[in-house]
């Protein structure tokens, strides 16, 4: 009987599925966008039971799409959105809230606290993490502090935390394993990746009982099996990631300074640091890549808040192209920006700024200025942002890097990725197979029963789709760089009032 890993791919605004086979290849994908709650301004929720039967719904299309059975899987692989908190009775599996999803800034303001108290060096020392409330940990205290009497039933025990990947597991288990694996436990702020534990010290800064917590597990290992009737027979689940974790190792980014990039509506960008946790000293966050036998693996991140977006604000707001694809048509009409730089900080810039205040600048606009060097400006945006955080990343490992890794949507776009090349003079490499976050979980997965007898035999399936190769020289580009820059200060100028 022929056999697959079956990959769930959770998301912030879908849940998908894919099926792959021994060698790697896509058998059938199944995906259905859930609803996005949006309580007040700056905050949002989902529903924990709508992303449930999302993704067992999901499961189920993708399995019979290939014309298979429960049979037919050798495990399931999870992958998922990270930080995203959902809080659950430990008794009856029903969620006290609805999960307050990564983007959430309810939390903002205790986050504010908990630096004032000169808690940054303590919390980024143990965790890799800067305060912010991006993490888990302030929303666990958000939902014990305001739900009546969830913080009495957490000390009691009767209430169980989790991640997505967490929420999962205990619904395919019907409640018999509540675990995570460390990657996704290391987004927590709770978690101390150096000694790999829950840490007592910040538990109690940020007020979460012990008792809430899922067992921390590697990345690859049987956590339990489905024990509910979406399939008839059991299935074991032996792979869990966060989303950017199972990129990093669907593109087989197992070594030393090997970087993959994430080009969707932002960026994300880790590198492979090895077995010891470094410190960012250029304001990037060191997380856990995944620990394999025994093994493991911390890495660099730096997240671009405005990518993708970017092309979308064209296409919604300004109304230049008409969908996404016609970026590159338009960009193409003309050989450079004329001298336009476009700093997309929407929503404030990331790595390696992490300034919350900036705007939005565009510069060096002449009377000569038309929509397509508007274009081209906001496609190269994209490869400037990322080379400022690649840059970062040297500096923390010392060591330069020499070719980088993409995944996402937008690396369809011939015209940036050529351009990211000649901007970091290195190679960029497309896979073949561009859904590397699902194709990472079913790595694990599959690992972890012998669907792929080892981390070598999977290595030989990466296959490269297309190297783009530096074309221009870097005295050449310099000058590029340097305006970048320029545009960068002054988007952060305006922002001081």
């Amino acid at each position: 009987m022929k056999k697959f890993i079956l990959a769930l791919d959770q998301g912030t605004t879908s849940s998908r599925a894919i099926l792959f086979d021994h060698k790697g290849r896509i058998q059938s994908v199944a995906q259905k966008e859930f609803t996005q709650i949006f309580p007040q301004p700056g905050w949002v929720e989902h529903d924990p039971n709508e992303i449930w039967s999302s993704q067992a719904a999901v499961a189920t299309e993708a399995v019979v799409r290939a014309g298979a059975d429960g049979r037919n899987i050798a495990a399931i692989g999870i992958t998922n959105q990270r930080e995203t908190t959902i809080v659950w009775d430990r008794e009856t599996g029903e969620p006290i809230y609805n999960a307050i999803v990564w983007q959430d800034r309810r939390t903002a303001a205790f986050c504010e606290q908990l630096k004032q108290q000169g808690l940054a060096e303590t919390i980024r020392s143990k965790t890799g993490l800067v305060i912010d409330a991006y993490f888990s940990g302030s929303k666990i205290r958000w939902i014990l502090d305001h739900i009546s009497g969830a913080r009495r039933r957490a000390e009691e025990g009767k209430l169980a935390f989790g991640t997505v990947d967490s929420w999962l597991v205990w619904k395919f288990t019907r409640g018999r394993v509540h675990a995570t694996d460390i990657s996704n436990a290391g987004r927590t702020m709770l978690f101390n990746i150096r000694e790999q534990q829950w840490d007592e010290e910040l538990l109690q800064i940020i007020g979460i009982p012990k008792s809430m917590l899922p067992e921390v597990k590697q990345s690859s290992e049987i956590y339990g099996e489905t024990e509910n009737s979406l399939f008839a027979n059991k299935i074991p689940i032996a792979g869990i990631a966060g989303d950017q974790h199972a990129a990093l190792f669907g593109q087989m980014c197992l070594d030393k300074a090997m970087v993959k990039n994430t080009y969707g509506t932002g960026c994300f960008m880790l590198m492979n640091i090895g077995d010891h946790f470094i410190e960012s000293k250029n304001n990037l966050l060191t997380t856990v890549a995944w620990k394999i036998n025994g093994k493991i693996q911390y890495a660099f991140e730096g997240s671009i808040f405005i990518a993708g977006a970017v092309v979308q604000w064209l296409r919604d707001g300004l109304g230049i192209i008409r969908t996404a694809a016609e970026i590159e048509v338009l960009a193409l009409k003309v050989e450079d920006t004329g001298g336009v730089y476009f700093v997309p900080a929407f929503a404030g810039l990331g790595a390696p700024y992490w300034n919350p205040d900036a705007r939005g600048t565009m510069v060096g606009i002449t009377r000569g200025t038309i929509a397509a060097h508007i274009a081209r400006a906001a496609v190269e945006s994209i490869a400037y942002q990322t080379r400022d955080v690649l840059k970062a990343m040297e500096a923390d490992a010392g060591m330069p890097i020499k070719e980088l890794r993409v995944d996402g949507g937008a690396t369809a776009n011939n015209l940036l990725m050529q351009f990211q090349a000649d901007l970091l003079n290195c190679k960029v490499i497309r896979p073949e197979i561009t859904e590397t976050t699902a194709l990472g979980a079913a790595y694990l997965a599959g690992l972890a029963t012998g669907f792929w007898e080892s981390v070598e035999s999977i290595q030989q399936l990466w296959k490269s789709e297309r190297e783009f190769v530096p074309g221009v020289g870097e005295p050449a580009m310099k000058e590029k760089i340097a305006g970048w820059e320029r545009a960068v200060h002054a988007a952060q100028v305006w922002s001081r009032k």
